[in-house]
């Protein structure tokens, strides 16, 4: 049995999946953005997961954490953590943790947690999931979900990859459709709520 199956999630929980950056700071107004997903995803009644380190991680288990104090909310913060040096600042604001020590073990956990992800700034591991997450839908070994990307960092990734990728023949224009990219979090949330609508969460 897996270490995600051993949590005993709920199988049809709604559940929303943020990655983004750890060295963000709550003063930061990034912060406060995704803070706003976290938080409209609790009021939802749904699930968030976030690596469960700081940063734009804690933002969004924070906003969600403080937005489902009421016991009959069943929604759920959960951390799916790696163990590094430079992430062993506690993030308070998890109902659930899980931790590993491998990113391959780890991002299939995120996989089999999701169905939506949400991508806002962020460095190396950002682009590492986001990349992952884009074969596995692009391929088909996931089912079908929305990968939504924050901001201009990712319009610019977007725009490289329709250059770089698209232009070449390295991949489908079909499989940029994938990639929704947003300015804001209002907008971000906007498309949290249409997959919701079609799960009748």
């Amino acid at each position: 049995m897996s270490q995600l199956n051993q949590l005993n999630l709920n199988p049809d929980q709604f559940r929303v999946i943020v990655f983004g950056s750890a060295r963000i700071n709550p003063e930061d107004d990034l912060y406060k953005e995704i803070y706003k997903i976290g938080k409209a995803v609790g009021s939802m009644g749904a699930d968030i997961v976030t690596g469960g380190g700081p940063g734009l991680m804690e933002a969004a288990n924070k906003g969600h954490f403080e937005a489902t104090p009421d016991p009959d909310n069943k929604a759920q913060s959960i951390g799916i953590r790696i163990q590094l040096p430079f992430e062993e600042k506690s993030n308070p604001n998890l109902d659930v943790k899980i931790d590993f020590k491998k990113f391959s073990n780890r991002l299939d956990a995120f996989m089999n947690a999701s169905d939506i992800v949400i991508v806002a700034p962020g460095g190396v591991g950002t682009l590492l999931e986001l990349s992952f997450v884009w074969q596995l839908v692009q391929v088909g070994h996931v089912k079908p979900m929305p990968v939504v990307l924050i901001g201009d960092q990712w319009k610019n990734f977007k725009e490289w990859a329709k250059e770089n990728l698209i232009k070449p023949g390295f991949a489908d224009e079909k499989d940029l459709d994938i990639l929704i990219c947003v300015d804001s979090a209002e907008e971000a949330i906007d498309e949290i709520k249409k997959i919701c609508k079609k799960c009748k969460l």
